[in-house]
């Protein structure tokens, strides 16, 4: 399932940037979404962190490659846990009026999330903006 949205922001690009790829961050500015993260490897414009990530009343652990390339790109690759495969892509466009953020999020689900319907388009679409809002205020404030 693929979903994608965009978000814009009054601030400037390198802001902007930088509050929405401080994932080290969200457990404490956005412990509601993220109860756990744990970072276990850095490396020039790479980091491998340890996920639990609350979506929709359900928690899911992922292993997840953030890759970076300031302040234009943030992707990133879950290589373990339970949606393993998934790739989210933030791209960040410098406008007049400040920045936008082009969000695309390739999730990949597995067995019994599958069938539960806890993954179904505008659910999944919904928690992932929200996030994303959060973020944004966080950033504008």
């Amino acid at each position: 399932m693929t979903v994608t949205f965009e978000k814009i922001t009054t601030l400037p690009i390198e802001k902007t940037f930088e509050v929405l790829t401080d994932y080290d961050s969200f457990q404490n500015k956005l412990n509601n979404f993220f109860p756990s993260i744990r970072v276990i490897s850095v490396r020039p414009n790479t980091t491998l962190v340890e996920q639990h990530v609350r979506l929709a009343e359900k928690e899911l652990v992922v292993m997840a490659k953030h890759i970076t390339e300031k302040p234009i790109l943030h992707e990133i690759l879950i290589v373990g846990g339970d949606i393993k495969g998934s790739h989210i892509i933030e791209k960040y466009e410098k406008t007049q009026l400040g920045t936008k953020i082009s969000v695309t999020i390739n999730i990949k689900i597995k067995g019994a999330k599958r069938l539960s319907g806890f993954f179904n388009k505008g659910r999944f679409e919904n928690e992932f903006s929200k996030i994303y809002d959060q973020l944004i205020l966080i950033a504008e404030s």
